[in-house]
């Protein structure tokens, strides 16, 4: 009953037909939870697992302007600008975008540092966000969408003034 998964790659390939992406993968909370409960419980808490936490969450850049002339790939995946993982809020599951890559392996690894980087085609941010260009033209109708519905609710400049 107990078989390893296999990731399974995606239908699209470079066109030599090598370097298929894989999808991403998730993990639960209450999974994460478990196993550090196992890992406490059998005494393999790792000193040197806890030191590094403590100085990597000393040494966490708190605004962009701290981490602008950072290092990079930026190390810090619980940033919610970082592209190697994301955190739902509703139920702390954790999605790898990148489960066959380290994080040192992408390119880019900070959501601002693309931005700034201007304008780019769809084919490169679904390459930088291992999603299709079809699937990013998606994301980004239902965000335009989702400001123009922010910008009609708002009134307009004259009344704000004039409250």
């Amino acid at each position: 009953m107990n078989e390893a998964k296999e990731e399974v790659p995606l239908l699209k390939a470079n066109e030599d037909g090598a370097d298929l992406r894989t999808r991403s993968k998730t993990m639960s909370r209450k999974e994460m939870a478990r196993d550090l409960r196992r890992r406490r419980l059998s005494g393999q808490t790792d000193p040197e697992e806890d030191e590094l936490l403590k100085t990597i969450e000393s040494e966490r850049p708190k605004t962009r302007a701290d981490c602008m002339n950072g290092p990079r790939p930026c190390l810090f995946v619980s940033c919610k600008h970082n592209l190697y993982l994301d955190v739902n809020p509703e139920t702390g599951s954790i999605k790898l975008n990148f489960p066959d890559k380290e994080i040192w392996e992408l390119q880019y690894t900070c959501a601002l540092d693309v931005a700034e980087k201007g304008g780019i085609t769809l084919e490169e941010v679904g390459e930088i966000m291992n999603l299709t260009r079809e699937r990013i033209r998606q994301v980004e109708t239902r965000g335009l969408a989702k400001l123009r519905e922010a910008t009609e609710a708002e009134p307009p400049v004259s009344a704000r003034k004039a409250l």
